[in-house]
C-alpha cells in the first residue's frame, strides 16, 4: 500500500528553499522568483490562478504543494487603531499578531513562539510557560495573513501599509533560529516582502551564541530587552542574565554593530514601579551603555491580571527621560497603545489558548498518581 507523502508548505521555504524545491522537481531556478511574487506581491495561494506557470506545472504544485497561512480566529480593534489577531495553529495552539498604525508607517508585531521558555517576571506570556517553536510557515504567515486582512495586497507594492515588522511578540527569536532566519530572508527579500533591513527589528533577551551568529547571517536591527542596569535585578526580572550577565551581552552588542553600516541598538527598559525607574537607575544606565550607538526604549510597565507588578509614575518616567537626555542619550519613551483590548503581549491568547497539550499532560499525570495509589493500596 503506498504512502502519499504531506503537501509542503511553501510558506516554509526562503529563496534558497524555493528555489531547491523546484529543482528537486526538474524546474528552472527562476520559478522560484515567479512564486515568490504571486505569494508575497500579489498575496495568491491558489497556484490554478498562477498564469505565468504551465498547466503541468499547476497541477504538479497543487499535488506536493500548499500555501497555508495560520488561521485568523478572532480580531480586536482598539479605539486607537491597533488592531490584534488572535491567529490558531494546525495543532489548536493559538498565537498573537499585533498591527500599530502610526503617522507614515505601520508596524506589525509577530510571535516567533508559542509561550515563551524565558519567564521574566513581568512578562504576561512567561506565565502561559512554553509550548512549542513556531515553524518558518508560522512565522512569515502572520505577516502574509496581516497584509491580506489589512488589504495591503490589493494595494500595490509602492503603498505599504506594513512598513515596518518587530519580533516583540510571543517567544525569544533567538531560541528558534533556524525557523526565524528564512522568515527574515523572506522579510528582506525583494520578489517577497522587500522591506528594509532598518525596517525588520529583532528584540532579544540575549541569547549570546545565537546573537553573533545572526550578525554574520542577516542584517537586522537589533533590540535588546535590557530593562536593568545591574546583575542582580536581572537575574530577577530576566533570569536568562544568571548565563548571560550584562557585561557579556553588552559585549556582543558592540560585536554587532563594530561596523560603520549598523545604526544604533535599541535597549528596551520597561519601567516599573519602586525597581528600576529612579534617577540613579539612569545614571547607571548611561554609564553602562557608553560606547556603544545606542537608543532607549521606556516602556511604561502594562499591567495584567495577577501581576505583583506596578506602572511607574509619570513624574518618575519624566524624571528618567531627562537624565538620559541631559546625557546625550537618544531616548524615547514608548506610548502605551491598544489598553482596551489586552494589549499586554499574550494576555489575549492566555484568554483563548488551546491547552489540549496541557490537558494530556495533567490528566497523564493524574494517571500516573492513580496508578501509583492503587499500587501502594495493594500493598
Amino acid at each position: 500500500m503506498s504512502v502519499i507523502a504531506p503537501k509542503q508548505n511553501l510558506l516554509n521555504f526562503d529563496p534558497n528553499g524555493l528555489q531547491q524545491f523546484f529543482a528537486d522537481h526538474g524546474e528552472k531556478p527562476f520559478r522560484s522568483t515567479q512564486l515568490l511574487k504571486w505569494i508575497y506581491h500579489r498575496g495568491i495561494s491558489d497556484f490554478a490562478a498562477m498564469t505565468d506557470f504551465s498547466k503541468s506545472l499547476r497541477t504538479l504544485l497543487s499535488s506536493r504543494a500548499e500555501i497555508r497561512a495560520p488561521e485568523m480566529v478572532v480580531e480586536q480593534n482598539s479605539n486607537d487603531g491597533t488592531r490584534k489577531w488572535l491567529l490558531r495553529l494546525d495543532d489548536g495552539n493559538c498565537i498573537e499578531t499585533v498591527f500599530i498604525p502610526e503617522s507614515g508607517r505601520g508596524t506589525l508585531c509577530i510571535s516567533s513562539q508559542v509561550g515563551c521558555i524565558l519567564n521574566c517576571s513581568f512578562c504576561s506570556t512567561a506565565k502561559q510557560g512554553f509550548n512549542r517553536n513556531l515553524t518558518t510557515s508560522e512565522i512569515i504567515g502572520q505577516l502574509w495573513i496581516a497584509a491580506k486582512l489589512l488589504g495591503q495586497f490589493e494595494a500595490n507594492q509602492q503603498h505599504r501599509i506594513i512598513t515596518n515588522v518587530v519580533f516583540m511578540g510571543m517567544g525569544e527569536p533567538l531560541l528558534n533560529y533556524d525557523q526565524v532566519l528564512p522568515a527574515l530572508r523572506l522579510m528582506l527579500e525583494d520578489n517577497a516582502f522587500g522591506l528594509s533591513k532598518r525596517r525588520v527589528t529583532l528584540s532579544t533577551a540575549g541569547i549570546i551564541p545565537a546573537l553573533d551568529k545572526l550578525r554574520e547571517d542577516c542584517d537586522v536591527s537589533l533590540a535588546i530587552s535590557l530593562h536593568a542596569t545591574t546583575d542582580e535585578l536581572r537575574n530577577e526580572l530576566v533570569p536568562v542574565n544568571k548565563k548571560y550577565p550584562i557585561a557579556d551581552l553588552l559585549a556582543a552588542c558592540k560585536r554587532y554593530v563594530d561596523d560603520t553600516a549598523r545604526k544604533k541598538i535599541t535597549f528596551e527598559y520597561v519601567m516599573l514601579r519602586g525597581i528600576n525607574d529612579q534617577a540613579k537607575h539612569a545614571k547607571e544606565l548611561v554609564k553602562l551603555l557608553q560606547g556603544i550607538p545606542a537608543k532607549i526604549n521606556l516602556i511604561p510597565f502594562n499591567p495584567y491580571p495577577n501581576s505583583v507588578y506596578k506602572t511607574s509614575t509619570q513624574a518618575d518616567i519624566d524624571v528618567f527621560y531627562h537624565e538620559l537626555y541631559r546625557a546625550g542619550m537618544t531616548t524615547i519613551t514608548r506610548r502605551t497603545r491598544g489598553e482596551d483590548i489586552d494589549a499586554a503581549c499574550g494576555q489575549l491568547a492566555g484568554k483563548v489558548l488551546d491547552r489540549t497539550q496541557r490537558r494530556e499532560r495533567i490528566k497523564k499525570q493524574l494517571n500516573d498518581a492513580n496508578g501509583e495509589k492503587k499500587a501502594g493500596n495493594s500493598n
